[in-house]
């Protein structure tokens, strides 16, 4: 960080879609001494809209975000500051969603599960430009290396990942079309890719698979 940052300490950037969690996440964070939440958002839109007018030092990301999810809208991040530091905060434990924020440029993953602390010391982390995985997360990616977490969605793009997730939502080829800034033919190719490598013919064999590797889980 620069000598600036340092000064005013380190900024972040909140999106999560409930703004109950939001305020919980601000008190948590501006409890440590030199942090400072400037800004919330609580879709991939407005997100990306802010991170510009802020330019946070970090980002606290949920990936389930109404619409595009929050590896959609890091990647739009990402795509106009490549320096941007994004640390993932999510309900979900399983492996592929820490697997495909990493790939997508994710410098950190928590899980909501972990201590509060936890996200103070991601943020800290992430901050510096560590890498930095709770320890539940890290177990899981470690038992999938070794194959015994592995997951048959590996074989999909980060791109078709993200579609599917939205198919497997229900949502028709035009409005995912529209959700990721897509043409049609393209989303209709990438749902012909994903029933190929995944072996599937119906949305209800697809709903199936999602529900089976957690894609579907609950809401945070």
């Amino acid at each position: 960080m620069s000598a600036e940052a340092v000064e005013r300490g380190i900024t972040v950037f909140l999106v999560d879609d409930h703004s109950v969690v939001r305020e919980g996440y601000r008190r948590l964070l501006e409890r440590s001494s030199g942090i400072v939440v400037i800004g919330e958002a609580a879709n991939a839109s407005d997100a990306y809209g802010e991170f510009q007018r802020l330019n946070p030092d970090v980002v606290v990301m949920d990936i389930s975000l109404p619409g595009a999810s929050g590896i959609e809208a890091m990647r739009r991040i990402l795509a106009r500051d490549a320096q941007a530091k994004v640390l993932m905060f999510s309900m979900h434990e399983e492996p592929i969603f820490a697997s495909r924020a990493f790939q997508a440029g994710a410098l950190g993953y928590v899980t909501k599960a972990s201590a509060p602390e936890v996200l103070v010391d991601a943020v800290r982390a992430v901050a510096r430009g560590t890498r930095y995985i709770s320890h539940d997360m890290a177990q899981a990616l470690a038992l999938q290396s070794v194959g015994a977490g592995g997951s048959s969605l590996s074989v999909l793009s980060n791109r078709e990942f993200e579609v599917m997730r939205l198919l497997a939502a229900g949502d028709p080829v035009a409005v995912i079309a529209e959700k990721l800034q897509l043409s049609y033919k393209t989303v209709a190719n990438h749902q012909s890719a994903i029933r190929q490598k995944l072996g599937i013919e119906t949305s209800a064999q697809l709903v199936q698979l999602a529900q089976r590797h957690g894609v579907l889980a609950g809401k945070d």
